[in-house]
């Protein structure tokens, strides 16, 4: 896991496709997910509207509270609790809102870190769901108006 978890820090998951004018480093972070380098959730944003994508923002915040000594693994499990909790099959990245690991964030002795994250997803129509994700009733009123 790098260091450079922080607030505004994009992960994506592997295979994500992406506009081909849509270029970034990148470093694997956690099994099947990618850390965007020197990029932050608003730089990438702006990158992916003026390839003519979308990069949407799911409602509602993930978080996860993890205990543990060593601040990088400790770290590094709270991002995974999140990955692995991810409700949304059709979320393909995740923003990290907030990191507490201040040396001071201590319960009995033992450091602890909370993380804050933002499901995101990246695609090209500016359309949530496709057609084909309407129930039938819903895809002939559609295709009515």
């Amino acid at each position: 896991m790098p260091d450079t978890i922080k607030p505004g820090t994009i992960l994506i998951k592997e295979g994500t496709l992406l506009p081909e004018a849509v270029r970034f480093e990148s470093e694997p972070c956690v099994p099947g997910w990618r850390l965007v380098k020197d990029l932050d959730g608003c730089g990438l944003d702006r990158k992916i509207r003026d390839a003519g994508w979308t990069f949407f923002c799911l409602a509602g915040q993930l978080g996860a509270t993890v205990f543990g000594i060593d601040e990088q693994k400790t770290l590094s499990r709270a991002v995974g609790q999140i990955l692995a909790n991810l409700e949304s099959a059709e979320s393909n990245s995740l923003e990290i809102m907030r990191v507490t690991s201040e040396a001071s964030k201590r319960f009995l002795g033992v450091r602890y870190v909370t993380v804050s994250a933002q499901s995101r997803h990246i695609q090209e129509s500016a359309f949530l769901f496709g057609a084909k994700d309407l129930p039938v009733r819903d895809r002939a009123r559609s295709a009515a108006a």
